[in-house]
């Protein structure tokens, strides 16, 4: 029966412990760096960046994290604001609308330049092959390619084929 007593006895102590840990309004490094919770304010001893958590103050690192990440003891975040957040969300959408339009653009490049590409191989296809190929001149008439135009297309050719490869 006394043994029944203790464990519940013993029980609610830790509960309440670990309320008033929960319910602190206040968290500071004591001198031997140990966290101490409570719902008055720490003795004016304790340096504010001994402070972790105070009203109006959200739970930061330990001041030897903090001042290796942030370099500032006394840099305290605040939560952002609804209109922050919402210039956050509209500048991170922008950012993702221009990549998309990038992404686009750079596969219609790419595409055109296939095209391109395909056109020009094909060309050098009917250059190469020896039959007679026409252009029109100014007068709106057909004109056939002499064997010295012939080399100097198949010359042009060849360099816009090199910007495919």
């Amino acid at each position: 029966m006394r043994s029944t007593g203790l464990k519940r006895l013993a029980a609610v102590l830790a509960l309440s412990c670990c309320a008033s840990a929960a319910f602190a309004q206040y968290v500071w490094l004591d001198g031997k760096g140990v966290k101490q919770y409570s719902d008055v304010p720490p003795p004016a001893s304790v340096p504010n960046s001994k402070i972790l958590k105070s009203p109006g103050m959200t739970l930061r690192a330990a001041p030897e994290q903090a001042s290796e990440n942030t370099g500032k003891d006394s840099d305290i975040t605040r939560p952002q604001t609804i209109t922050e957040k919402n210039a956050d969300f509209q500048k991170r959408r922008m950012q993702q609308a221009e990549k998309e339009k990038e992404s686009e653009q750079k596969a219609k490049q790419a595409a055109d330049k296939k095209n391109s590409c395909d056109r020009a191989t094909a060309y050098n296809r009917v250059l190469e092959s020896g039959q007679r190929v026409s252009r029109m001149d100014q007068s709106g008439e057909r004109a056939y390619l002499s064997d010295d135009e012939r080399a100097q297309e198949i010359r042009e050719n060849k360099r816009t084929l090199d910007d495919c490869r």
